[in-house]
């Protein structure tokens, strides 16, 4: 009478092709969401370890430059002391002048990042001048060991940007006290003659600041206070003020 085993009581039922696609389709979809998963694991790794491997060679590179000098200093001593290969290094920079640029275009950047901010929120003459100063000192004392390897190396940073390290950290002083004449924190003079006057103190307290800061890291943002206070003082009140400090 014919086949009933799958007569009318019979609960097995065919599915359905779209259901099939559908399946097939949320379990490809879960496949892609996993591998997107592992790619992205893979590719945080890779990141951390780009991150990791560039601040040591930075590192390396920066306590190479201090004992050493930028002229003595060569890659391989760069590389021996950070304990990575030489293709590593090469990932990363080209060459030590590379690797020197890249210290001092880290810094500067931090640098009148600060200024600009500092000098720009300011509302009075004595608030102008006090940020200005405090704003180079403070990276300064921060990161003491690059400000004096600047020094220390001027010809090589000259051929590296044409200028010196105070030159380029004040590249931007000009066109603050523009605006802060225009605002009335500064009297209207010559502001090329007073740009000048702000290089000549900050020029060697900064260095001076560098190496109290490096002698003793505890006190470096005390230090950075104390010599943007006198600073201050010095140039707004002369030698008549600044003895009423002590």
């Amino acid at each position: 009478m014919g086949d009933h085993r799958f007569g009318h009581n019979n609960h097995v039922r065919k599915i359905s092709e779209p259901a099939i696609i559908r399946v097939t389709g949320i379990q490809g979809q879960v496949s892609n969401m996993d591998k997107l998963q592992d790619e992205t694991a893979a590719i945080g790794r890779r990141e951390r370890n780009r991150i990791r491997n560039r601040k040591a060679i930075l590192t390396s590179a920066r306590d190479t430059f201090r004992e050493l000098g930028y002229d003595r200093a060569t890659i391989r001593d760069i590389v021996q002391r950070s304990g990575l290969a030489t293709g590593t290094f090469y990932n990363y920079f080209t060459s030590k002048q590379d690797i020197f640029a890249t210290l001092l275009t880290d810094f500067l950047t931090r640098l009148n990042d600060g200024l600009v901010r500092n000098r720009r929120s300011a509302h009075t003459t004595e608030d102008f001048v006090h940020r200005a100063y405090l704003g180079l000192y403070q990276a300064t004392a921060r990161d003491p060991l690059v400000y004096e390897l600047a020094r220390q190396n001027d010809r090589a940073l000259r051929n590296l940007f044409g200028s010196n390290l105070l030159e380029l950290a004040m590249s931007s002083l000009e066109e603050d006290v523009r605006d802060a004449m225009e605002r009335g924190l500064l009297p209207s003079v010559d502001y090329e003659y007073l740009c000048a006057s702000f290089f000549g103190v900050a020029y060697e307290m900064s260095l001076s600041v560098a190496r109290r800061a490096h002698n003793a890291p505890e006190s470096a943002e005390q230090e950075a206070e104390r010599a943007a206070r006198f600073s201050t003082v010095l140039f707004l009140g002369g030698l008549p003020e600044l003895a009423k400090l002590s």
